[in-house]
């Protein structure tokens, strides 16, 4: 199942091509721009911002919180019916120490608000809590691709392991643009993994 773009690709495989491209060209802009700068950290607000930004010449759901329930293999994200209730508890939780941080990283990943792109997003929306609270942001070169997909996989119950990994890659490198992009790498984070399906889909 191809999602309907803006670019009018029918093609699995050129679509996500043209994702990446068009996202990564996008989040330069985001970052020489001072945007990240300028949004108020650990927000949704801002998170909708970003998303809007990096996916707006792709899908006119940009920026705009999914109506469809969706699944990766046998693990549902938060419903829809619950979703606005828990983006805006998401929104409350603290966020001043590291660990703080990345449980609320953890809890906005099961919300996964938006229908595509929410990984990409959401890496920034990290950086940007990081950079304001605590002066740092990942160094994605340094976390191993395997390690991060099962550590969040395994965070809604059990957030240690992707805390330890992310820990262990953090860098006072904030204005560093090579080290900022590294989490924008889709391929890298995702290729055979983003399989998303709707709930009409799920037996």
């Amino acid at each position: 199942m191809v999602l309907e773009n803006k670019l009018g690709i029918t093609s699995a495989p050129e679509l996500a091509d043209a994702e990446e491209k068009i996202s990564k060209k996008k989040a330069v802009e985001v970052f020489e721009s001072g945007m990240i700068d300028n949004l108020e950290a650990g927000k949704f607000d801002s998170l909708k911002s970003i998303h809007k930004f990096l996916f707006e010449d792709i899908y006119s759901f940009a920026g705009e919180v999914r109506t469809v329930n969706i699944a990766k293999g046998s693990f549902r994200f938060a419903p829809v019916m619950y979703l606005d209730a828990a983006l805006a508890n998401i929104d409350k939780m603290p966020q001043s120490t590291f660990d703080e941080i990345v449980e609320k990283y953890v809890e906005m990943n099961i919300a996964h608000p938006f229908r595509e792109g929410n990984g990409r997003s959401s890496r920034i929306w990290l950086d940007c809590i990081l950079r304001k609270e605590i002066g740092m942001v990942v160094d994605w070169s340094l976390v191993d691709k395997e390690d991060y997909l099962l550590a969040m996989e395994r965070s809604p119950i059990r957030d240690i392991e992707i805390k330890h990994i992310l820990k262990n890659a953090l860098t006072d490198k904030i204005n560093d643009r090579e080290v900022f992009m590294k989490g924008i790498d889709h391929s890298y984070y995702y290729e055979g993994y983003n399989t998303f399906k709707t709930e009409e889909l799920i037996e």
